[in-house]
Order: C-alpha cells, then structure tokens, then sequence
C-alpha cells in the first residue's frame, strides 16, 4: 500500500463511523463516542473501547453528520484512519456526505475537521445522493425518488429526480429520541433506569414487523432504590406507543416534503414510494405509518445502517460517477 493511503469514504454519523476503503468495502464500523477521564479530561477511549468502558465521562462529538466538537471529532476521525491505515503518516483522499442543509460555515469546519485528521484530499457528496446511490436507487433516471434517514441526532427527507435534490427537510431528532422514549417508558413503568445503549437494543431486538401484537423484549436495568440490576419484559407495543411522539414528527416533515414537489414528481413518488435508511429505520411500524400517510410504498433498504457508507464507497470506486454528482 502507499505510504498516502488508499482512497476512502467516511461515513462520519451521529451514532457511528463507518469507513469504506476502495477496493475492500467497509473496513471499520464504530460508535462515534470519545471517552474522557473524570478527573483529567484525557481521552482514554475511543470508539467501540470507549462506547464498552467505565469509569470516564462519554462525549459524542458529531451531530447531523457535523462536528460539534471540532477538537475531538479531530482526533476521532484521526484515530480511526490510523486504526484501517497500518502506517502513521497515510494521508488518504477521502469521501465524505454533506448535509444537504448545511450552511457555509459548517462545511467550512466539516472540510477543516477532515484535512486536520490528516486527509490530503476532501471530496464532498449530497448526503441524500450518497444514501440513495447506498440504497439501490437509480438516481440517474430523471423520475422522482424519496429517502428517509433517520439517524441518531435528527432525521434527512430528501426527494431526488436526475441526480439532483428537488426537496429536502432536516427533522431534528432521531433515533435518540426514540431511544430516550424507550428509557423514560421503562423508568416509569417499571422503576428501572436503563441506557441509551440498552434502549436501543430494545429498539432492534422489537424488529420492523407490524405484528405479532404480543411479542416481548427483554430490558436490563438497575433499581434506583437497591442499587441492584434486574431484567423486565418489555411489550413491543409498549415501545411502539411509547414511540409515537418522535416518529409522528418524522411523518409530518416527510408528507410536507412530498407537498412541495411538483406534480409530476408526487405522481412518480406514488409508483416508487421510499426508502428508509438509517438506524432509526429498524424502528417496529414505521414503515406502516408512513404508507398510510403518505398513500405510497415504503420499504426499508437492505442495509439500511450501512446505505450512507455503501453509497460513498460507490463514489470511491467510481471517480467518474463522484465528479459528475459534484457538479450538481
């Protein structure tokens, strides 16, 4: 391998960094979380050694696929490319999504982030192109297309036709609001505090499936009043009702989206539908509720928690496809 490193897309997410290295796919895949010492504040973890340890204080330094913490989102993406790139000195190219509501600023600091992590070249792509060529979508025909990522920290609506976002919406709030429904419904209902970790496990193991009404997931908790650990059962409806408040907003903006399309593009939307990409995609009826307010298929991507990545590492194999979406 050169010392410069191989080409790469970073798929740089509120909940997880995926890195895809041209030639051999996704070679890395994370929590985006940092830990600190309590009492220092030295960095002691990153990654999936920080998201499993104790004793230090978590801090997740992206949102919405942005820094939010420039310092820190530094030395994380640094520390992942030098954990795929065996040499200390590799200076990749990379393939990264931009938030197709960014302002100026943001990819301002989005671009420095990444040049300061060591990358020698930055290449930006339309994050709902990029999720969509992830999918399986034929951006390339000039009919419309609808793709829903909902990731931790807010929720991406865009609607595509020929390679070109005609509408897009930023919801904020994601899975982490989901997730935080689920700890607030297991506090009150059984007087266990749970994490967002164990929550979002919840969240996975109810599954996508509208029925059976009577399945149950089991929760692990500690009892604020012993101190001690226990485990509950946990109705899936329970989680689907507890659920409704976050995934409502996502059905509002995705059907105020639609409305501002033209006619042409609402009429190809109700043939094509969406696809739902993202963590937040796992999430039990979602897909249902959608199909019933937006009156058009929905499915979920294969892939969904890896569509962004895949959709990157296409630009990365295809520089010829990556300099034409950057026109755009």
């Amino acid at each position: 391998m050169s010392l410069l490193g191989r080409d790469l897309a970073l798929d740089l997410g509120g909940a997880s960094t995926r890195i895809y290295i041209r030639g051999k796919g996704i070679v890395l895949d994370e929590p985006s979380v940092i830990m600190r010492d309590l009492r220092t504040g030295k960095v002691i973890g990153y990654g999936a050694e920080a998201a499993a340890g104790t004793g230090g204080e978590t801090c997740w330094p992206v949102s919405g696929g942005l820094p939010v913490d420039g310092e820190l989102a530094r030395r994380m993406i640094r520390h992942f490319i030098r954990k795929v790139h065996w040499h200390p000195f590799s200076r990749p190219r990379m393939v990264m999504a931009l938030p197709d509501d960014s302002t100026p600023i943001e990819r301002k600091v989005l671009r420095d982030v990444a040049y300061e992590a060591e990358a020698r070249g930055i290449i930006m792509i339309p994050h709902a192109l990029a999720a969509a060529l992830g999918a399986g979508l034929a951006v390339k025909e000039c009919a419309g297309h609808m793709v829903l990522d909902i990731g931790r920290d807010s929720t991406r609506i865009a609607v595509l036709s020929g390679e070109a976002v005609v509408a897009a919406t930023t919801v904020p709030g994601g899975g982490h609001a989901m997730d935080r429904a689920i700890v607030r419904l297991v506090e009150s209902e059984y007087g266990l505090l749970i994490d967002e970790i164990e929550a979002e496990s919840a969240k996975r193991a109810a599954g996508t499936e509208w029925k059976p009404l009577d399945r149950q997931v089991t929760v692990r908790g500690r009892d604020p009043d012993t101190g001690r650990e226990r485990s509950v059962p946990l109705p899936v409806q329970g989680i689907y009702e507890a659920t409704r408040q976050p995934v409502e907003a996502i059905v509002r903006a995705a059907v105020e989206t639609v409305e501002r399309c033209p006619a042409e593009l609402t009429a190809d939307l109700g043939e094509r539908g969406a696809v739902l990409v993202g963590g937040g995609a796992l999430l039990r009826g979602l897909g249902r509720r959608l199909r019933a307010a937006l009156c058009m298929p929905v499915r979920r991507s294969e892939r969904p928690l890896e569509s962004l990545a895949l959709g990157l590492g296409r630009c990365v194999e295809d520089l010829g496809l990556t300099a034409k979406l950057r026109r755009r």
